[in-house]
């Protein structure tokens, strides 16, 4: 797993063996950040990383220069696997980490006045409710402005609802065994 473009391009990401962290595959990803870029410049972004695991996608942001990322992670051993991602490429600025349940961190963030660009969520598969959670409490929060773009992960086979609340998927996108469904504020 690396980098895939921007300031740290090419430089390793170090995950852990098994199957309890599935990070986002550089493959993936870079599809991510191609339909992100076609679409507008991620420079001086802001991002939220929810189920962030390695840090793979929020570092990528920030490598493509975004400002700011919020990354939430609740498992001791992957946030520690994170701390060292971001040490490692010696990114010491512009990320807050935030080692709690994301719907403890949601509230949190949206009370210090976060308002992101971009939102990444890629909970376990097996916890699908979360998505519906998760999404649902987005579409009502004051995270996002009109232009936000929320991306959801997910299994193939598992397909998401079109409409959380107000956020409305406007593109679902097959790789592999993945998917990544593609939200706005309607």
């Amino acid at each position: 797993m690396r980098v895939i473009a921007g300031q740290y391009r090419r430089r390793p990401l170090r995950s852990l063996p098994g199957l309890d962290l599935r990070p986002t595959s550089d493959r993936l990803r870079e599809t991510l950040f191609d339909v992100l870029t076609a679409a507008r410049s991620l420079t001086d972004s802001v991002w939220l990383d929810l189920y962030a695991g390695t840090g793979a996608v929020g570092i990528e942001a920030l490598s493509r220069g975004a400002r700011e990322v919020y990354f939430v992670e609740s498992a001791k051993k992957h946030a520690r696997l994170l701390r060292e991602n971001l040490a490692a490429l010696g990114i010491e600025a512009g990320y807050e980490l935030h080692e709690r349940e994301v719907a403890k961190a949601l509230p949190l963030l949206e009370s210090t006045g976060v308002v992101c660009d971009y939102c990444f969520l890629d909970p376990p598969y097996w916890m699908r409710g979360t998505y519906e959670q998760t999404l649902g409490y987005l579409s009502q929060s004051r995270l996002l402005q009109p232009s936000s773009v929320v991306v959801a992960e997910h299994e193939k086979k598992f397909d998401l609802d079109e409409r959380f609340g107000a956020l409305l998927r406007y593109r679902r996108l097959d790789q592999g065994d993945a998917a990544l469904s593609f939200y706005r504020l309607s």
